[in-house]
């Protein structure tokens, strides 16, 4: 595969982002139960009603029928025709309806046989394309394979990168306050990638991999696959390696779109399975132990499984159904505002950083490009809440503010939702360079970050949420120098600069106060604080870290915590 993308100053994050957004679904910490979770001793849902939903024939390449939900399904599809095919009939796979019983269904488990397997996995793509109203063209594998197992046969992915990149990865994580300077990021993106997937789907291998918590007799999710058997269809009738942002914001973006569509499908199947489909549910461990992952990292992975399936929903208004979600495939998302705000019709803003640098300083480069990104308003709202959960400092955004219900979280916040464009270019020097580990490296490089905004009072929000996100970190006004702050001690320290234009405000961050103006030339001048919070009325009490990770428990307790990941595993 070929990554066309500006080499990217949180490149690890970019990487990480095209593993793990895409051809997965991912379902976080809750604040309800789903209706799938199931009764803690039932592994498989089932239900004395019949199926209510009818079969579709005969449709194309594309769908142009009416989605299984609709109020006007059952009078427009045609009865079961005489003689399915797998290629013509929705609802029908291999000799298998959607709603056929299986011999798994009367099982206490959901360990699943291998001779039992290919059943169970043409009766899901049935059900997949029941919702969906666009048929497979081709059979999908699957395994089923424990969490130790995964992990041992995925780890690669985070060894085989190059000191520049990693050290791009730390500069650009540690920008968002997420990766500190006693982790190396890499680490930090295989926790979320290795300690939280429930199953991927490989587009270079048409392979799906569902992933067992049991490591003795691996049970089968059978949601999860629902949701990787989407990813296999969107590859198979839109081509999923050819979805490839720029930036961070653009392929998470696009993501909003391809995960939207599988959450969306996701949901119904498991809204189904507990109204009238017997299904696959492993049994809930009931450990309630939080999983040991970057926050930070995990709430801007999860953006496009939280809001994607509202702007699918959106997308579904504004044309036939399901149809118009078809076309969204040959003109996707750009910016996680457009799936954040959908029909807000935002272009972004073309943001520059040119180099200002002195002689001992320079743009960071990989692979012959300057290593830049644009972390965007989800990027942008996933930092401020990064100590929502377990956590001994505040949050600008409160685990309160950010969890809404069982699937969805607000990534729409008056910090952030006035974004307009940014970019973030990381700079080194020769120090950087020398360091033995990229989480030293990043202490001795800086970068600039450039952010543009709809309007003053948008520019002056974010200003409210940095400025505290400073506090929170324990950084102190420098005295004589305008606008300029020290992180003393801890994994972030260092000297900050900040510089308000108008609707413009650019971060600069370096080793040391005097290293500053080296970094961006004009920086740390000389002069009285002209930037200050000016709403300190909506900070959140009642709810700190301690009662974030409550919550947070007692929702896993009752739905499970599962996510999963794998965009494009192919390099």
């Amino acid at each position: 595969m070929t990554w066309m993308r500006t080499r990217s100053s949180t490149a690890l994050l970019a990487v990480a982002l095209a593993t793990l957004l895409i051809t997965s679904g991912l379902a976080g910490p809750a604040l309800a139960a789903g209706p799938a979770a199931g009764p803690p001793d039932a592994t498989v849902q089932s239900t004395t009603a019949g199926s209510s939903l009818d079969s579709t024939t005969a449709v194309g390449s594309t769908a142009t029928g009416t989605t299984a939900s609709s109020p006007t399904s059952a009078a427009v599809q045609d009865a079961r025709p005489d003689t399915p095919s797998t290629e013509d009939t929705v609802g029908y796979v291999e000799g298998y309806w959607y709603d056929d019983p299986l011999p798994v269904d009367n099982q206490s488990d959901a360990v699943v046989d291998e001779d039992d397997l290919d059943p169970v996995v043409y009766r899901a793509m049935a059900r997949v394309e029941r919702i969906r109203n666009l048929t497979f063209s081709e059979e999908v594998t699957v395994d089923v394979i424990s969490r130790s197992e995964y992990r041992e046969t995925n780890g690669d992915r985070f060894t085989n990168i190059s000191s520049a990149n990693r050290l791009e990865a730390n500069v650009g994580y540690e920008a968002l306050f997420m990766v500190d300077r006693e982790t190396d990021a890499a680490n930090a993106t295989q926790t979320v990638y290795g300690g939280s997937v429930g199953g991927s789907y490989h587009p270079e291998t048409d392979q799906i991999v569902i992933v067992s918590e049991n490591p003795d007799t691996p049970e089968l999710d059978e949601v999860t696959l629902g949701h990787e058997l989407v990813h296999a269809l969107q590859d198979q009738r839109y081509n999923l390696s050819r979805f490839h942002g720029t930036t961070q914001d653009e392929e998470t973006a696009m993501s909003g779109l391809i995960e939207g569509d599988a959450s969306r499908v996701e949901r119904e199947y498991k809204a189904t399975c507990g109204r009238e489909w017997d299904c696959l549910v492993p049994r809930n461990d009931g450990s309630g132990q939080l999983p040991d992952i970057n926050w930070g990292i995990y709430f801007s992975v999860y953006q496009p499984y939280s809001d994607g399936p509202d702007y699918v929903n959106y997308l579904r208004t504004q044309g036939n159904d399901w149809e118009a979600v078809n076309a969204a495939y040959d003109d996707p998302p750009r910016t996680t505002s457009a799936v954040i705000h959908p029909g807000s019709g935002r272009e972004p803003a073309n943001v520059s950083v040119p180099d200002r640098s002195s002689e001992d300083w320079r743009q960071l480069r990989t692979d012959g490009e300057v290593a830049t990104d644009t972390i965007g308003e989800a990027g942008m709202v996933a930092m401020f809440a990064a100590d929502a959960v377990e956590s001994d400092r505040d949050a600008v955004i409160e685990a309160a503010d950010l969890f809404e219900s069982a699937e969805n979280y607000n990534y729409n916040h008056s910090y952030t939702n006035g974004w307009a464009g940014d970019k973030l270019v990381a700079y080194t020097n020769d120090e950087a360079d020398s360091a033995s580990k990229p989480a030293a490296a990043a202490g001795h490089a800086g970068y600039v970050w450039r952010t543009q905004w709809e309007s003053g009072t948008d520019t002056q929000q974010f200003v409210n949420g940095y400025l505290r996100l400073l506090e929170n970190h324990g950084a102190d006004a420098v005295d004589g120098r305008q606008d300029t702050y020290v992180i003393e001690d801890g994994g972030y320290s260092g000297a900050y600069y900040l510089n308000r234009t108008g609707e413009t405000l650019t971060i600069v961050r370096a080793p040391a106060v005097d290293d500053l103006s080296n970094v961006e030339a004009g920086a740390a001048p000389e002069g009285e604080d002209t930037l200050e919070i000016t709403d300190r009325s909506d900070t959140v009490s009642g709810f700190g870290p301690g009662a974030a990770v409550g919550a947070i428990a007692t929702a896993l307790l009752g739905t499970g915590y599962r996510a999963v990941a794998d965009r494009h595993d192919q390099d």
